[in-house]
């Protein structure tokens, strides 16, 4: 299987640097919606069997335009959520950005029985979205091309860890609002990364500038 791994379009949570990872989170910026608009087009060469969306707002919006323009229902899909922020949700400060992100370090290392108090540990994070793998590649014949709609962290240490990148690798791959990582293979032979796309898909241009995308790029600045 080939997975299209999609972050979803600008929040004003990603403006402001807020770790935001609850049900059902918010919608999507001006500049969100023109990333979202611009996925079709991104995407035209692509052989698309199915789309599947996590149950946050963002990624059914972020997935809607492409739905449309293919003629296919979004699946929502249960596991493919962000990781979960525990007693960090909604905090923007450098203490906790850097103890969120420092969790998904340690976990693309290797150590996932770590976890942020009222999170999840790297094994729960990794059987929920292995789970959810495994459910969305029942669906579709073998070697299909499946866009999968989900969030920054999620992707970029699943990806790390599916790919044997390591946390060191990680940390110089940021993940912008709908950029893109395809991993092909499945849940029982694994997977290997095929394209890192940092940078949203329908072009540099709608890079939103900001310096507070703290769930996209391990480099970001917390707010003070």
């Amino acid at each position: 299987m080939r997975l299209l791994l999609l972050r979803h379009g600008q929040t004003p949570s990603n403006v402001g640097g807020i770790l935001d990872a609850a049900y059902p989170g918010p919608g999507l910026t001006d500049l969100g919606h023109a990333q979202a608009r611009a996925v079709p087009d991104a995407l035209a060469g692509e052989d698309i069997a199915g789309i599947h969306v996590s149950r946050l707002l963002r990624t059914h919006e972020t997935a809607a335009p492409l739905a449309a323009a293919r003629g296919i229902s979004p699946r929502l899909t249960e596991g493919i959520e962000e990781i979960r922020a525990g007693e960090l949700q909604g905090r923007q400060d450098a203490d906790a950005v850097r103890a969120y992100q420092g969790m998904h370090h340690r976990w693309s290392a290797g150590e996932f029985d770590d976890g942020v108090p009222g999170g999840e540990s790297g094994q729960q994070f990794w059987d929920r979205w292995t789970a959810a793998l495994r459910h969305i590649s029942g669906l579709y014949a073998e070697g299909a091309s499946v866009v999968v709609v989900s969030h920054g962290a999620a992707i970029r240490t699943f990806a790390a860890v599916a790919g044997g990148l390591g946390a060191a690798s990680l940390a110089e791959r940021p993940l912008f609002n709908t950029g893109l990582v395809t991993v092909v293979g499945s849940v029982e032979s694994g997977w290997s990364v095929e394209d890192w796309e940092a940078s949203p898909v329908g072009g540099e241009h709608l890079l939103s500038g900001t310096k507070h995308d703290v769930t996209a790029d391990d480099r970001a600045e917390a707010r003070a």
